[in-house]
């Protein structure tokens, strides 16, 4: 099954008022769940890789490990560089033979971010590629994406960004952030700037970055054998709900599966001291991750039964 663009997934969840997954993979088993989670619930995916992420598997092997996968599945599968800050990166990426990329130009002001996405949608959409780009920008830490505080999305300029770079969907930033501490106090989301840029953008795809909502059980799991995850705090899910009602149709997802993987392996080192065989912990790592995936499709994008 080859790759497939986003553009049809994205149509339908803007008119359905659901949201496509969009997942960070790191290794075999983090593809092997989500592709698993996919299956279990006939859901079109997304799969999303970093510059972290390319550093740690390896260029050559997060290909391989996708063709593997698209080998034994017939799901709607888009492969999408997260976070790409150069125009080189989201060429490499694009000749490597992914189907979406991502410029994040959120660090430059707004005509050189204009500028940066327009030379990567004009490189990417010759050869067929979708681009998303990125105005304001998420407080947090996440991979090699940092910044110390957010800086909401305009509505007016995201007209004009959108208008003038010709992207074919813009993350939004609306007090998401990056990483597993999102809130301090009560967890707010600025919706009002949502149905505004939705209003002047109509049937056009937002995405929200940001999006894991650090489910306690996990935090509390990963704490009780040894971790120390205190006052994490994500987004909640009706948050999400509300947002694909509102033109978000990819929601990005990554700390979620983080933290699903890292507390079922630190329960599983300490019920068996004794083990060291990686499959023995690893095995139901991926499982916990297919899990985690099968929730979010399910109860909080909505996306299951959508192909």
């Amino acid at each position: 099954m080859p790759l497939t663009s986003p553009r049809e997934m994205f149509e339908g969840a803007y008119q359905g008022g659901y949201a496509i997954g969009a997942f960070n993979v790191n290794n075999m088993e983090i593809v092997q769940g989500i592709i698993q989670a996919g299956e279990a619930e006939q859901s079109p995916l997304i799969l999303q890789v970093s510059a972290g992420a390319r550093k740690y598997a390896g260029k050559k092997y997060i290909i391989k490990l996708m063709e593997a996968a698209l080998e034994e599945t017939t799901l709607p599968i888009v492969l999408h560089l997260d976070h790409g800050q150069t125009f080189e990166i989201c060429k490499e990426v694009i000749e490597d033979g992914f189907s979406s990329v991502m410029i994040d130009g959120s660090h430059l002001s707004f005509e050189e971010n204009i500028a940066l996405t327009r030379q990567v949608v004009d490189y990417a959409h010759e050869k067929g590629v979708w681009v998303e780009a990125e105005l304001g920008r998420l407080a947090g830490v996440e991979d090699e994406v940092s910044s110390e505080e957010s800086v909401y999305t305009d509505p007016d300029e995201a007209v004009e960004f959108v208008e003038r770079t010709g992207c074919d969907s813009l993350a939004v930033a609306i007090g998401t952030s990056h990483g597993a501490y999102k809130f301090k106090g009560e967890p707010k989301l600025d919706f009002d700037r949502l149905v505004k840029i939705n209003s002047l953008l109509p049937g056009f795809p937002l995405v929200l970055h940001g999006a894991s909502s650090v489910l306690t059980e996990f935090v509390q799991m990963a704490n009780q054998y040894g971790g120390k995850v205190a006052d994490a705090k994500g987004v909640p899910e009706d948050f999400l709900h509300k947002a694909a009602q509102s033109g978000v149709c990819k929601i990005n997802i990554d700390t979620d599966i983080r933290l699903a993987m890292t507390a079922v392996i630190r329960k599983y080192f300490k019920e068996h001291p004794e083990e060291f065989d990686p499959r023995k912990y690893l095995g139901p790592a991926r499982q916990a991750v297919k899990d985690m995936v099968r929730h979010k499709i399910k109860n909080v994008l909505g996306s299951s039964n959508k192909i």
